[in-house]
């Protein structure tokens, strides 16, 4: 085996774990805190995700040799992020976590709750997280308007590198932002040690509606099922009740140290499983673990990046969230309002999900969803259903 065929695999899977590290973490830390966790829980969360995602990405990738990756859900993160607080405070969230993580293994267990899933709408499942991301991807406008001296240095190396390097534009951004931090605050070198801080769960109805079910949903639709749709364009079959199993039981086991969901990556999957990863398909399984190995390492230093995150000035990490998930925004838009039949309903549920109100104690998320699926009906009823084609046509299941 030559050097270069064992390289290329290594420093792909390197890349691989610090691009989708470090283009949402301050994401990951802002959900968590906005549904109740203290900096130390926050901290503690972020460390779990890396451990538990890097030890459930091992199993598989060495298990099957095909580079599989696995990432905490940056949508669900999102969703967190624009909560207006759980009803029970920050055990009754991690009471959520633990209830979407049992909801995932049931998926692997009864297919038929996948399928479930698979009936809503595409369209509308793409505008709620679409809606739940716009008021994230306001803030660098409005924080580069309040301080633009602390902002603009972040925005204009994001410009320079999405034209020059698309794929470094959030890191470099992100390390602008530490870098003015580390040089602007004073921070405490013995807050920087990595710790878990166990929480025990509680649950409450309108935390397991509000937070459980909207992050099952998104998590499922915008993370496991693009996950095996990327794989499958790069030739891997995905093990997929095996990977729900790994994934739904690593985040019910990191939910009391404040891990609020892992699953399938998605976007950063084609690092790892694409040509960049080396020419042999049957070696880029090195990727996975290589990025496997890197998640530990950033594990041990995820107390410091937390400490930097929460030394930071009011508007500068949240304008480095806002330009990490623009592009996601974009996509979310495009296919929520695609299909012009479904474009009402579609924007229904992204204005209630970007408003942010609650009901009852229960986010807008799951308003959202329920104010387009319950259009949508109105404006279907009476129609008569269009003719059915006489050629049969093939369909493409997730389930590989």
């Amino acid at each position: 085996m030559s050097q270069e065929s064992t390289h290329g695999p290594v420093l792909a899977g390197v890349v691989t774990a610090l691009v989708g590290f470090s283009s949402s973490f301050v994401v990951l830390l802002a959900g968590l805190v906005a549904v109740g966790a203290s900096p130390d829980q926050a901290a503690s969360g972020l460390a779990t995700l890396l451990v538990t995602q890097a030890l459930g990405m091992l199993w598989l990738s060495v298990r099957h040799r095909i580079p599989i990756t696995l990432a905490w859900s940056t949508p669900g993160a999102a969703l967190l992020a624009t909560s207006a607080g759980v009803a029970g405070g920050w055990s009754a969230a991690v009471g959520a976590f633990v209830a979407a993580g049992v909801l995932i293994v049931l998926t692997a267990l009864v297919p038929k709750i996948g399928d479930l899933v698979a009936a809503i709408p595409h369209s509308l499942a793409r505008a709620m997280l679409a809606g739940v991301l716009l008021p994230l991807c306001l803030a660098p406008v409005t924080a580069l308007v309040e301080s633009p001296a602390a902002v603009a240095p972040l925005v204009v190396t994001w410009l320079v590198l999405l034209r020059l390097a698309p794929r470094w534009a959030v890191p470099g951004a992100l390390l602008v932002a530490l870098v003015t931090v580390v040089v602007t605050a004073r921070i405490d070198t013995a807050d920087l040690a990595p710790h878990l801080a166990w929480t025990t769960p509680t649950w409450t109805l309108s935390a397991l509606v509000g937070i459980a079910l909207p992050l099952y949903v998104v998590t499922m639709a915008s993370q496991n099922v693009p996950g095996v749709a990327v794989m499958s364009g790069f030739g891997y079959r995905v093990p997929w009740r095996e990977s729900l199993a790994v994934t739904g039981i690593g985040t019910v086991l990191g939910a009391p140290t404040g891990g609020h969901a892992i699953n399938l990556a998605a976007i950063s999957a084609a690092l790892a499983a694409g040509p960049t990863a080396g020419p042999d398909p049957r070696r880029r399984w090195i990727a996975a673990v290589s990025a496997s190995a890197t998640y530990l390492v950033l594990a041990v230093a995820s107390t410091a990046f937390a400490t930097l995150v929460a030394a930071a000035a009011d508007g500068v990490m949240q304008a480095a969230a806002g330009l990490a998930l623009l592009g996601t925004l974009g996509a979310a838009l495009a296919e929520a309002l695609a299909d012009p039949a479904e474009r009402e309903p579609a924007a229904a549920t992204l204005v209630v999900a970007a408003s942010g109100v609650s009901v009852l104690g229960i986010g807008a998320a799951f308003w959202a969803l329920l104010a387009g699926l319950l259009l949508r009906g109105f404006l279907r009823a009476g129609r008569v259903p269009a003719p059915r084609p006489t050629t049969r046509t093939s369909s493409t299941s997730a389930r590989t």
